[in-house]
């Protein structure tokens, strides 16, 4: 639940029970980014599938941070994690004025449950803003973590007003400060449940990650 995933950390990203949302924890609040746009603050007996939170505290800070596009930030971030241990885990949050943000969630789920990939060819929906001030949360992987969760940079965002926010695709930022907090150890939460036991887990999902995360 979203109560117990509270005891594990005060910010990350993840998503809701069916797909139901973009998670965004920050500030110790745990927020859902709907398909229709809104943010909405969810409640402790939420479930979650799938997330990733920390205890944030930042060991290394950037302030007057300037980039074009998603790709332009992720090299600044991806520089500052490998003068920090590549190897690590990083969370970071870049906070400060967004000129453009575009952003994603989808149509929650129902059973029986189709790929991610699949369902965001027609359940996803994409919104733009512009000038807009807010938080991205950005978790980083290591590559050897490839199998367990997704290497490299995964980025969501809220605004300031808590009202906008979902999985990041484009943006750009001006002047922004980003913190970072090195992890350097991990705990995994594994689901119990017979229809995660049940499920073969040793397809390549590659591809079809690829098709989630980036914008084509």
């Amino acid at each position: 639940t979203v109560g117990e995933l509270k005891t594990y950390g005060d910010t990350g990203i993840g998503t809701f029970q069916s797909v139901n949302g973009e998670m965004i924890t920050l500030d110790g609040n745990v927020y859902r980014a709907l398909w229709d746009g809104s943010v909405e603050l969810v409640s402790d007996d939420e479930t979650v599938p799938f997330s990733n939170v920390t205890f944030f505290e930042a060991d290394v800070k950037k302030e007057n941070v300037n980039a074009a596009s998603i790709e332009e930030l992720k090299k600044i971030l991806t520089e500052i994690a490998e003068e920090n241990g590549r190897n690590q885990f990083f969370m970071a949050k870049v906070t400060g004025l967004m000129p453009s943000m575009n952003v994603r969630s989808e149509l929650p789920q129902e059973k029986p449950y189709k790929k991610l990939n699949d369902a965001l060819k027609t359940d996803q929906r994409e919104f733009s803003y512009s000038d807009i001030k807010g938080t991205v949360v950005a978790l980083y992987c290591p590559d050897y973590m490839d199998g367990l969760n997704t290497p490299g940079w995964h980025l969501h965002f809220i605004s300031d007003d808590r009202e906008k926010g979902g999985h990041v695709m484009e943006l750009s930022v001006k002047n922004c400060s980003i913190e970072f907090d090195v992890i350097s150890e991990f705990a995994m939460v594994i689901p119990q449940r017979k229809s995660f036991n049940d499920k073969n887990l040793a397809e390549d999902m590659k591809k079809a990650i690829e098709e989630v995360e980036v914008k084509p």
